[in-house]
Order: structure tokens, then C-alpha cells, then sequence
């Protein structure tokens, strides 16, 4: 008895150790046959990317982005809804039911001129994709293409959103309220960053980006000749002390283990030297890594210039301009969608190919979808110096390896098939 369980026991381990390899096998087979898909589109893939590159759209402007992306649409048969805030478009490709999982790129340029001169160097004075989201969008619409050729093979539906306005138009706001998620149960989303290696990424549980205001005030007090200040009520005073107070919020309210910044950037006031200004106007920057710390931190801002100003005996008027810039939420990355992230991309680069992505201070929209359900943002490597990929983005110097493209196509497209195969 004792020897026919020893057997049985070693039987059952054996098979184990067979399944596992099996499965190990069925892994790699599977990150192969997406990879060589991918890069058999590379080419398309870079045209797509300077057609996009080479005549940029600014935030909710993105009229013939959007076109190029439903032209191509169109040609693979995939189906899509649009307008979504105003120039986004919504694709759909699978069985029509759930599960359902998105996918998400943004598509706006930025108000700024390209010094990188290049073939396709912007063809718009003053315009250019110094952000990577002409990437973005062209490694969605690869995944678009890859996951048409392998629908059959989709246990649930895909979600592809293009969306407009990232840069200062919380675009991804109006796509949530649009209802551009549908009834999806999970995001994702990629950003390309220089300070790591193409064939890279970065993922991190928790909070990743600030949550982000900007705010502008203005001191109004009573302007008069300057060899008289007795007579007037001077307002570059009350600022001067505001500001010194707001300096201490962060150092001296907030937590030390907490993640805060409050920067001044511009002053305006006075235009010339005998005589004080009835006015003065500031404005600057809020972030938070967490939501609820922005708002206080927004309080507690207003209630130090309006005080400071009427010590001053001067008027305050402060606001955040939440109508043209709205606030940014933090992006918190859902602890079970991280793991995923981690999981796919060590599956198709190598485990030596995933880190922890670092926290930082910038803003991104993609916290809107966050809000709705469950989403993780991850990094992509983009740093190549052979080719001049070493510039951060929002720089007019900012150039890409154009070599992360059939890797983003095809992480977008695992992460979607994995996720409804585990997830029916």
C-alpha cells in the first residue's frame, strides 16, 4: 500500500511538472506568434505614425487624426462609434459581449514648436507631437489590426477609445460622460518614457501621477504715486506676503510622508517705477498625489491669499479656472490590472525587462477612467541614443524610437486577450 502511494504521489507530480511545461510552452508560443504579427506590421505602423507626426492637431482640434484613424478603421472592417468628445472615436472589436476590457490612447499635439529637424518634422509652425501620443495612437490602431486578424480567438469584447484633449482638456472627462466606456470593467492605458530603454516598460500598483490644478489670483488694493504710499493701498505688498505664506503650506501643514507641490510661476503687476499698481496677479501650480490632498490644498490657498490680503487691507479674487483647466484626479493604478501588466509584459519581453515604475508629479486625464472602474497606466520605453531618443517629453527636442511601435501594438493587444481569456 504504502509503495502504490508513493507511485501515485510521484505520478501526479510528474504530470504537473508536464502541464506546467505544456503551459510554459503554450506561453511562449503565444508571445512569439503576437510579437512576429506585430513587427510584420512595422512599416505601416511607422507610415501611420508620421502621417500623424507630421501635421499636428492641438486638444479637441483633432479633425483629421481623427479621419486618418477611422480611414483606417474602415479598411479592417472594424466597427466604431464617433464623434466622442468632439473628434474621439470609440472602436469595438470582438463577440459584442462580456467580458469586456478597453484600451485607451490619446491623440492631441502640443502648442509648440519642433527643433528636431528631421524628414518628418512637423509641417505646423508652432505645432508638434512633443508628447508621444502620435505613438500612442498609432500603437492602439496596430492593436486595432492585430486583434481584427485574431477576433476569432477573442472571448469577450475590446474597447479601443481615441481620444482627444489630453493636454489641459481632460478629455478623457467628457469621453467618461459620453459614455465612451460602455460597459467595460477594465482600462488600460501606456505612455512612452524617455529614461528607459525601447523593449522596456514600467508598472506600479497605487498611486502614480498628481492629481493637478492651476490657480491665478488677483490683489486688488489702490494705486497712487510712489512718494506717497501713505496715500495708496499697495498691493505687490499683500503678494509678496502671500506668497511667503503659501510657501509654507506644504513644509509646515502637510504630512512630510505625503507628496505636495505649490509653485508660483508668474507674477504680473506695476509698469513702471514711481508708482504702485492698483492690482497685482499670480498664478502657479497644485499637485497632490492623492485627490482629497489637492482640495485641501486648494482651501487652504485660497483662505491664506484672501487673508494675507486683508491684513493688507487690499480684496482678493482666487480661482482654479476648473471651467477651462479642470482639475486632474490622481491616477491610482487598481492593484489586480498592475499585476496583469506585469504578468503580459514579462510574458512577451522578459521578466528582466519589467520594473517599478517610478511616481511622479505630472498629471495625466486617464485618472477620469480610474474613477469610473478599474485602470492601470504603465510606462514604455522609448530611450534609444543612437537614434536621439533622450529628450523628455514637452520638449521641442523630444524625437522617438520608432522601434517601440510594434512593441506597444502588441502589449496592447496580449493585455486584451489575456484579460478576457481569464476573465469569462
Amino acid at each position: 500500500m504504502g509503495s502504490f502511494l508513493i507511485v501515485h504521489s510521484l505520478l501526479i507530480f510528474l504530470l504537473f511538472l508536464l502541464s506546467t511545461a505544456l503551459c510554459n510552452l503554450d506561453h511562449t508560443h503565444y508571445a512569439k506568434e503576437i510579437f512576429q504579427a506585430a513587427k510584420r506590421e512595422k512599416d505601416w505602423l511607422v507610415s501611420i505614425r508620421r502621417q500623424i507626426h507630421e501635421n499636428p492637431e492641438l486638444k479637441f482640434e483633432e479633425h483629421n487624426t481623427s479621419a486618418l484613424i477611422r480611414r483606417e478603421l474602415d479598411k479592417l472592417g472594424v466597427s466604431y462609434s464617433y464623434p466622442f468628445a468632439q473628434t474621439g472615436i470609440v472602436a469595438e472589436i470582438g463577440t459584442g459581449s462580456p467580458p469586456v476590457v478597453a484600451l485607451r490612447a490619446d491623440m492631441d499635439a502640443l502648442p509648440l514648436k519642433e527643433l528636431v529637424e528631421w524628414e518628418h518634422k512637423s509641417k505646423i509652425d508652432g505645432k508638434m507631437h512633443g508628447c508621444g501620443h502620435d505613438a500612442h495612437t498609432t500603437m492602439l490602431l496596430g492593436a486595432a489590426k492585430l486583434l481584427s486578424q485574431r477576433k476569432e480567438k477573442l472571448q469577450g469584447t475590446v474597447r479601443l477609445l481615441f481620444q482627444p484633449g489630453e493636454e489641459g482638456g481632460a478629455g478623457a472627462s467628457h469621453m467618461v460622460k459620453e459614455g465612451a466606456l460602455g460597459v467595460a470593467e477594465a482600462i488600460f492605458a501606456m505612455h512612452v518614457d524617455f529614461t528607459s530603454p525601447t523593449g522596456t516598460i514600467g508598472s506600479k500598483s497605487g498611486p502614480l501621477l498628481a492629481a493637478v490644478s492651476s490657480f491665478e489670483a488677483k490683489i486688488v488694493g489702490k494705486g497712487g504715486h510712489a512718494a506717497e504710499p501713505h496715500q495708496n493701498i499697495d498691493p505687490i505688498i499683500a503678494v509678496s506676503f502671500s506668497i511667503l505664506a503659501l510657501q509654507q503650506l506644504v513644509s509646515r501643514e502637510i504630512d512630510p510622508l505625503s507628496s505636495q507641490v505649490l509653485s508660483v510661476t508668474y507674477v504680473s503687476g506695476g509698469t513702471v517705477n514711481n508708482a504702485s499698481p492698483s492690482y497685482v496677479e499670480f498664478g502657479g501650480t497644485l499637485r497632490s498625489l492623492t485627490t482629497d490632498g489637492l482640495h485641501q490644498l486648494i482651501h487652504r490657498l485660497k483662505e491664506v491669499i484672501q487673508g494675507q490680503a486683508a491684513v493688507h487691507r487690499c480684496t482678493a479674487y482666487v480661482s482654479t479656472r476648473e471651467e477651462e483647466h479642470p482639475l486632474l484626479p490622481a491616477v491610482v493604478n487598481d492593484e489586480r490590472l498592475h499585476k496583469h501588466v506585469k504578468r503580459v509584459g514579462s510574458l512577451l519581453l522578459g521578466p528582466q525587462n519589467v520594473k517599478v515604475d517610478k511616481k511622479v508629479m505630472a498629471g495625466e486625464d486617464f485618472a477620469f477612467y480610474q474613477e469610473a472602474i478599474p485602470g492601470s497606466m504603465f510606462s514604455i520605453g522609448i530611450r534609444n541614443e543612437e537614434v536621439g531618443s533622450i529628450h523628455s517629453p514637452h520638449s521641442p527636442y523630444f524625437f522617438l524610437d520608432e522601434e517601440v511601435l510594434p512593441v506597444g501594438a502588441a502589449l496592447h493587444t496580449a493585455l486584451a486577450e489575456l484579460y478576457l481569456s481569464e476573465h469569462l
